[in-house]
């Protein structure tokens, strides 16, 4: 039943604990995407652990992001039918499960398997949180709200490397996932005391064939994808993976156009302001992947960096967004958020164009550099376009565009690992003489040119973001001139 006469806005109440629901929000934001990344330092030592290639051990990072996006559309609608803090309470409970589970594996399957466990609950929240963050602050703080979530949204899917290997040299693999367990339950004992229940709630059907359609399709596209890599992309098997997944996606789009209620609300993307901010998230986190799963690498086979060390090399980032999301948030709900936007691209511009120009001799200093300016720049980007995509949606749809935002920044995590390893393979294959789906002990060389391939490849896609915005802010500004 809609209950859309009454707000969490008018309840005083709630508003006194608005900030400390914003707390715990962000606690599960932050965890649920830092498991997308934290993996990627400790792939090193799976590698030589488990006694698998790198190509497998891949597995461990790709099925988790692979499962969020099959499921964050279908949790982001039931959100909006049975109450978006309903789904987001329960998807606590089922991340912690999860979390546990993975550090206890002792075998790749296993792993994958929590993995997958893991990946449910965090879709349930990461499709609800900025929904419900939308409902419950009001309009002259919302930016605000909205640019604090999307910068934990964004340091979880960047500290990765930087927390993992600080853990992994100091407790072991397995922590990176039991961490999650007592700072989680802290979050669920919280959550419990200050989360409202559901005021709003729209009357709706569950698509059933749209959330199996879209599941296929992301399957299917990765399987292929990253089976690819290690197959090649001739066989058959991979081409059939790569043709189910493309009529998956078809006859997903089909059906959501002829349903009465669709999973994907494709009415959300004739606001070209929506749409344009979207695309732009999307490709920006495929950059930035293309960094996350090559820079623990280089930090640990090209400089010679234990886990440890490469682990605060690699935190730059983090660290750099934190000081500068919050005051690029603030700034969107003053000055708006188009030449924010703009100008964070930019800076990512030259500092991915930086990272495409190290070698194994480069400085530590130079490396830090570059690192902290594409945190800078990611600071800058992030809230604002976060804000845009939010405010653009009627409240009755809140949880299905959040799931749509959660949706594209996953799947562009996936593309951004897939992309970088598999231009840095290639080109890896292409110097060596051989099919390399691994690093070849003892040339360094043949993976820096793979690595600057990578780099150069990511800093062309911010740079195609920062022509978009630029374009934007053209446009805003006639619009703004004409109706003055």
């Amino acid at each position: 039943m809609s209950t859309i006469g009454a707000t969490y806005q008018e309840d005083e109440a709630i508003q006194k604990k608005r900030w400390m629901i914003l707390i715990v929000l962000n606690l599960f934001t932050f965890m649920a995407t830092l498991d997308g990344s934290i993996v990627n330092i400790a792939l090193p030592v799976l590698v030589k652990q488990l006694h698998l290639p790198l190509a497998q051990v891949e597995w461990v990072t790709t099925i988790y992001l692979m499962s969020i996006c099959s499921a964050i559309l279908f949790f982001g609608k039931l959100g909006d039918i049975a109450g978006k803090i309903k789904i987001f309470k329960i998807g606590m409970v089922v991340f912690i499960f999860g979390s546990l589970l993975c550090g206890l594996s002792s075998s790749l399957t296993f792993l994958i398997a929590s993995r997958v466990i893991q990946a449910i609950g965090a879709s349930m929240t990461m499709a609800n949180s900025q929904g419900i963050v939308t409902d419950i602050f009001p309009s002259t703080e919302r930016g605000k709200a909205i640019g604090l979530i999307g910068t934990f949204v964004s340091l979880g899917s960047i500290a990765g490397p930087s927390l993992g290997g600080i853990i992994v040299s100091t407790l072991g693999w397995e922590y990176i996932f039991w961490v999650n367990v007592p700072i989680g339950l802290i979050a669920i004992i919280l959550g419990w005391k200050v989360l409202p229940t559901d005021f709003i709630k729209v009357k709706s059907k569950i698509d059933i064939p749209g959330s199996l359609l879209f599941a296929v399709f992301i399957i299917a596209l990765f399987a292929g994808l990253l089976l690819g890599q290690q197959l090649g992309y001739g066989d058959s098997l991979i081409i059939l993976s790569l043709i189910v997944a493309g009529a998956a996606f078809i006859a997903f789009i089909g059906v959501e156009l002829r349903i009465s209620h669709p999973l994907l609300q494709l009415s959300l993307f004739k606001n070209s302001l929506f749409s344009l901010s979207i695309v732009c998230g999307f490709l920006v986190f495929v950059a930035n992947f293309c960094f996350n799963i090559i820079a623990p690498f280089y930090a640990q086979n090209m400089l010679e960096l234990s886990p440890f060390y490469a682990g605060f090399l690699l935190m730059l980032f983090p660290i750099c967004m934190v000081v500068i999301s919050p005051i690029s948030g603030a700034l969107s709900d003053k000055i708006g958020s188009e030449a924010l936007t703009f100008a964070g691209l930019i800076v990512m511009v030259i500092a991915q164009f930086g990272l495409a120009r190290l070698h194994d001799g480069s400085s530590v200093v130079l490396v830090g550099v570059w690192i902290a300016m594409l945190g800078i720049g990611s600071g800058l980007f992030q809230p604002p376009n976060n804000s845009l995509i939010m405010s653009k949606v009627p409240r009755t749809q809140l949880g299905s565009a959040g799931s749509v935002n959660s949706l594209v920044r996953n799947v562009g995590m996936v593309v951004g690992i897939t992309l970088a390893t598999t231009i840095l393979f290639h080109e890896m294959s292409s110097k060596a003489g051989y099919r390399v789906t691994d690093l070849i002990p003892g040339q360094p060389a043949i993976f820096l040119s793979g690595m600057h391939v990578v780099f150069m490849t990511s800093s062309a896609i911010c740079l195609a973001c920062a022509i978009l915005t630029g374009w934007r802010l053209v446009i805003m500004k006639k619009v703004k001139r004409a109706t003055a």
